[in-house]
């Protein structure tokens, strides 16, 4: 728990630091990584949050070894309301009423998978390993649906007179490409238990877990950052995270043969849960609205009287 509530404190600092920094450098876009790269790794500011980020990568793999997959994601989604609450302290970012009422949805949602963990005082088992034929086709396709995703985002962005977006799509692919990544933390993670540091190594390289990582760390980075530049931290952030949340509390559990709940009422609120939180995403504003235009100046008695 205090792993998870660490990792939570990690992830909103570092998300927050990022989006402060970006606010601050030239336009970046995913048809320019190396440009991207050389903006971000050139800001103090970013390469803080960055750290931020990573440290809660640590704090996640020791989450993993100790909690059912569920169970850590209904913990880790707690941080939604930390990231509000620094969002608008320190970038000055305002919520629509809608989306408040969208986020306590989310977090109603995600509690009642939490509920349906709590079975008796030894918990659900943690499962350790998966198939990795069962992995590989859960992660793939995934992956493309993410890339393909964020790509339809991008074109429809580019086009005129189109109102500014909130960024709903762009979390929808990250959290995919993030739901991916967690699999792969967990399935390291699970080798990091065995014994022996150079078995554990060559089994972790066998597996498909590291090169799930570098791919999701590599596009995920870029992809995210350009998504953050463009729309709200206090938006896309948490739908990431829904998504990721989600997609790894039901494909994690069944890939790594955690089962699901016997009783009835548990069972129904995990489905209810996830149901509502995928709900609740679909029915997000899509944009923003537009800025109201500044009033006109008067014009006055004497200039509209014809000489």
């Amino acid at each position: 728990m205090a792993a998870a509530l660490l990792a939570n404190t990690l992830y909103s600092l570092g998300f927050v630091l990022e989006k402060r920094a970006l606010t601050a450098l030239p336009e970046v876009t995913i048809r320019r990584p190396a440009r991207l790269l050389r903006l971000v790794l050139g800001s103090p500011l970013w390469i803080g949050g960055s750290l931020a980020l990573a440290a809660g990568f640590a704090a996640q793999l020791v989450v993993y070894r100790t909690l059912p997959i569920a169970a850590a994601q209904g913990i880790f989604v707690s941080g939604l309301v930390l990231l509000v609450l620094l969002s608008a302290r320190l970038l000055g970012e305002e919520t629509s009423g809608r989306e408040r009422y969208a986020l306590g949805a989310i977090l109603a949602a995600l509690l009642m998978v939490v509920l349906s963990l709590r079975e008796g005082p030894g918990g659900e088992t943690v499962g350790q390993e998966a198939p990795y034929p069962l992995i590989l086709l859960v992660c793939v396709p995934s992956l493309a649906a993410g890339v393909w995703l964020y790509g339809s985002a991008e074109r429809r962005a580019r086009h005129r007179h189109r109102l500014p977006t909130t960024g709903v799509e762009y979390g929808v692919a990250v959290g995919l490409l993030y739901g991916v990544s967690s699999l792969a933390i967990k399935g390291v993670s699970s080798h990091l238990t065995t014994s022996g540091l150079g078995g554990a190594v060559l089994g972790l390289l066998r597996s498909p877990y590291p090169y799930l990582l570098l791919f999701t760390g590599a596009f995920g980075l870029v992809l995210s950052q350009a998504a953050l530049q463009r729309c709200r931290a206090s938006l896309i952030v948490p739908v990431c995270t829904t998504v990721t949340c989600v997609y790894t509390a039901v494909l994690g559990t069944l890939s790594f043969g955690e089962a699901l709940p016997e009783d009835p009422l548990r069972l129904a609120l995990r489905v209810a849960g996830t149901a509502l939180a995928l709900t609740v995403l679909m029915s997000m504003p899509r944009h923003d609205r537009q800025p109201a235009p500044p009033p006109q100046p008067s014009i006055g008695a004497k200039e509209l009287t014809p000489p």
